[in-house]
């Protein structure tokens, strides 16, 4: 036999028909290593879609709760208090409402899984809502206060299952008759309560500001409060809640500077220029670190 009769020969044996071709993958594709790999698929697909809806979530409650502190913090300059406090609650309202929808994406699901997620929302929400308490009572609001506004009941007027047609009722029934919660860890509750701080130096120079010489002595003795707290924790605590002591201090060196400018020159300077002096002025407490 001549080479180019061998080469046709190889050939032809390497080449196989197309209907024995789609038996060969489909026999493949149909093997219990591979289906058990696209169940794996499927189930990651879904898990990183729940993730990426729990961050677009958190997204628009970070954002709704800015919006609600920006607008507390006009507080001091408008005439009914009344009106800006219950604005507010709408708004809360309207904030608890996308907390829920987390708290249902979460069900039967490992919250620790998808924590990262949610959590910078969840602090923002306690930073808000904290700041709020405060304008109210002067007072800090506690985690169990908060973890209670996040546990939502059914819907009113709905049917309920009785002991008696408990059996005929199916198991998504009884779920959805169950309240929905959302507790907020101890973590994100002292970093929500750090960053309070800062809106607190704030409302604290504003005041100023506008002539009210009472609300910074109140912030500095609620700000010396926390700080104590977070002093008694140190290093013992989360990393992350370590890393906002320093900002915690920062923030009370100001407002302290405040009302020591107050205290010794606030029968020299004018009211209105008070405010421009402290935002100027550096604060003791950089001065001390050399920043």
């Amino acid at each position: 036999m001549s080479k180019e009769g061998r080469f046709r020969k190889r050939k032809h044996d390497n080449m196989q028909p197309r209907n024995q071709k789609e038996e060969g993958q489909s026999t493949v594709t149909s093997t219990p290593v591979l289906l058990s790999f696209e169940s794996f698929q499927k189930e990651l697909d879904a898990k990183h879609d729940k993730y990426e809806r729990l961050v677009k979530l958190s997204r628009d409650v970070t954002i709704e709760s800015k919006r609600t502190i920006f607008l507390l913090h006009r507080v001091i300059s408008v005439s009914d208090v009344g009106e800006l406090l219950h604005e507010s609650d709408v708004k809360f309202g309207d904030i608890r409402l996308k907390i829920q929808q987390i708290a249902q994406e979460l069900i039967g699901e490992d919250t620790c899984q998808f924590h990262r997620a949610f959590s910078p929302g969840l602090q923002e929400y306690v930073e808000a809502v904290s700041f709020q308490h405060f304008i109210k009572t002067k007072t800090l609001i506690s985690l169990d206060e908060i973890n209670h506004q996040l546990i939502f009941t059914p819907k009113t007027g709905e049917v309920k299952c009785s002991e008696d047609l408990a059996s005929s009722c199916s198991q998504d029934e009884k779920q959805e008759q169950q309240p929905l919660c959302l507790q907020v860890t101890p973590t994100d509750y002292l970093l929500g309560i750090a960053d309070l701080t800062g809106e607190l130096m704030r409302l604290c120079i504003t005041s100023v500001g506008n002539g009210d010489i009472e609300t910074p002595f109140e912030v500095s003795q609620f700000l010396r409060a926390i700080y104590d707290g977070f002093t008694y924790i140190g290093n013992t605590g989360p990393y992350e809640v370590s890393k906002k002591h320093y900002t915690l201090k920062q923030s009370l060196g100001k407002v302290e500077d405040a009302c020591y400018m107050l205290t010794v020159r606030g029968s020299e300077v004018p009211k209105h220029v008070l405010a421009d002096v402290l935002s100027s002025k550096p604060s003791r407490i950089d001065q001390e670190e050399g920043v």
